[in-house]
């Protein structure tokens, strides 16, 4: 699943007092647009299986053998409909960038809200399948600017003890997302008019709204403001979030910190594109490729194509009510990111990756063992495959769904951080757009089509297993170290031997301007709880 870039600096709240409350209700209320943004994803699966969709959109035909309706979606079409939205939210993902520099954080979400709001008025009032293709394609771009925007907004805005847990309640956001299209399709599939797939698009009016109108009650990122020179709004928006005067001695403290901050970051110059495929010390290019390529793992993880074709799938596959499993294993997405968003800093993002690509691997060879070793009358062998799909799905949520962005979020440096993650998000929508484009062609039958069915689980866990190998070799351990230490990390370690060099320097204490190349290292008396 996509998600969106962690921004720069230390956040707020690193020496405001912590306020559990406030840090709760900003994180319920900032991971909103994930909502917005899973919802749209998910809600195409069920449309497009809709009766009246169907005979609206779709082609005539006689074969009612095949097509009991007496119409049908080409592969062509079908693949149109599906992936155009993940092509809008590749290039709203790399305009996410420029729009909150100029427009600033808050704003940026604002509009992006309207840019999404347009696509969704274009797809419910569609009377032609050139207009619905249009709607996906701005719709697409609210959500990739949302998917820039809104972490950037939550990770400079939320105290430091709760950025981690922002993050994945984001992803967290976006399983909800899922699990509502999937429960409002279900409810609206069987009438049979235009009120059938206009209800279900229509009602992301109130996602938009509901973070359009709550983002203008928000404050502004200090961060942002720092950096136009607006330091009394930046002191009143620090207030705000801290719940602290604007003249108290900490939010003072706290803006000299983004000053210096911002002063650092600015001394570094600009950095070019090309700057992120360095080869040097600080293995800048295998940082960027990692990030870009875990992106990409994440999404040949097959995951979409239960979101995107469940229902196509269960149809396909002879089970009777297959609306009612996508709405199951949209709440398995739901409730196993929980122990993800916990398992991240109790177990470490290395070992879970592993063991949830094994899982997945092996899940999705017995589906598609099963799948074509069973006729679709087996109700046992019907019963399997959901139970495994299940587990599936269980597996993602809780280890390669919130934990890829999470690592994108840590392992670049400052100099090059904003360029790599934008190439990183641009990855993760670039292969989004193409496995959604392509599984028709796949799984369908008929003339240009692989026919697959099922057997694409096989494809599906040779890239899982292909998921273990990329994290072995690439991906270090970097649970409980600062931004500043893992560039330590990899300048002095490979991903495999990652584990035992990070337990050094979480036990000496390094920091990175005490170091000298040696184990001398400086001991920092605060508790560790006090660390950025």
């Amino acid at each position: 699943m996509a998600g969106g870039p962690v921004a720069t600096g230390d956040g707020i709240g690193a020496s405001a007092p912590k306020s559990k409350l406030a840090g709760i209700l900003m994180t319920a209320f900032a991971a909103f647009g994930g909502i917005l943004f899973g919802y749209d994803t998910g809600t195409i699966s069920g449309i497009i299986q809709m009766d009246d969709w169907l005979r609206t959109f779709g082609n005539a035909t006689t074969d009612t053998a095949t097509y009991p309706l007496g119409y049908y979606l080409p592969s062509n079409r079908e693949s149109l409909v599906v992936s155009i939205l993940s092509a809008g939210t590749f290039f709203g993902a790399l305009l996410g960038a420029p729009a909150a520099d100029i427009l600033g954080r808050r704003l940026g979400i604002m509009c992006s809200c309207l840019v999404f709001s347009l696509g969704v008025a274009l797809q419910t009032g569609a009377p032609d399948m050139a207009t619905f293709v249009v709607g996906r394609v701005f719709a697409g771009l609210g959500v990739g600017l949302v998917s820039t925007l809104v972490p950037m907004y939550q990770s400079e805005c939320s105290p430091k003890w709760i950025r981690g847990a922002v993050v994945s309640g984001y992803q967290w956001a976006i399983t909800i997302g899922l699990l509502l299209a999937a429960v409002i399709n279900n409810a609206t599939k069987d009438r049979q008019n235009h009120s059938s797939w206009q209800i279900s698009i229509g009602i992301q009016f109130i996602w938009a709204f509901v973070l359009c109108a709550g983002m203008s009650y928000l404050p502004e990122s200090p961060r942002w403001l720092i950096k136009k020179g607006k330091d009394k709004a930046a002191a009143k928006a620090l207030a705000r979030l801290t719940s602290l005067d604007a003249q108290d001695p900490e939010v003072e403290a706290e803006l000299n910190d983004i000053r210096v901050a911002l002063r650092e970051e600015q001394a570094l110059g600009e950095s070019s594109y090309l700057d992120c495929f360095r080869f040097n010390n600080n293995k800048i290019a295998l940082r960027t490729l990692s990030g870009i390529f875990i992106q990409a793992w994440q999404q040949l993880t097959g995951i979409n194509f239960i979101f995107y074709y469940g229902t196509t799938f269960f149809k396909n596959s002879g089970i009777a009510n297959p609306f009612l499993i996508t709405i199951a294993t949209s709440i398995v997405n739901v409730f196993m990111t929980l122990p993800g968003m916990w398992g991240v800093e109790r177990f470490g993002r290395r070992s879970l990756l592993l063991w949830g690509a094994v899982l997945m691997c092996v899940c999705e060879f017995l589906v598609a063992i099963i799948g074509v070793t069973i006729s679709v009358t087996n109700t046992a062998g019907q019963k399997a495959l959901i139970a495994l799909v299940c587990i599936y799905i269980a597996g993602f949520a809780s280890t390669w769904g919130p934990i890829a962005w999470v690592i994108t979020g840590e392992i670049f440096p400052l100099a090059i951080r904003a360029k790599a993650m934008s190439l990183s998000t641009a990855s993760n929508w670039l292969w989004n757009f193409g496995i959604g484009y392509a599984t028709p062609y796949l799984v369908n039958t008929g003339p240009g089509n692989a026919g697959l069915g099922v057997k694409v689980f096989f494809l599906w866990g040779s890239t899982c297993a292909g998921c273990f190998v990329f994290t072995y070799f690439c991906i270090p351990e970097t649970k409980g170290l600062s931004l500043e230490q893992v560039d330590l990390l990899y300048q002095n370690s490979t991903p495999i031997t990652s584990a035992k060099y990070r337990n050094e320097l979480i036990a000496q204490d390094i920091h990175v301007s005490d170091y000298k190349g040696t184990a001398d290292a400086h001991h920092d008396e605060k508790e560790a709880t006090e660390k950025v």
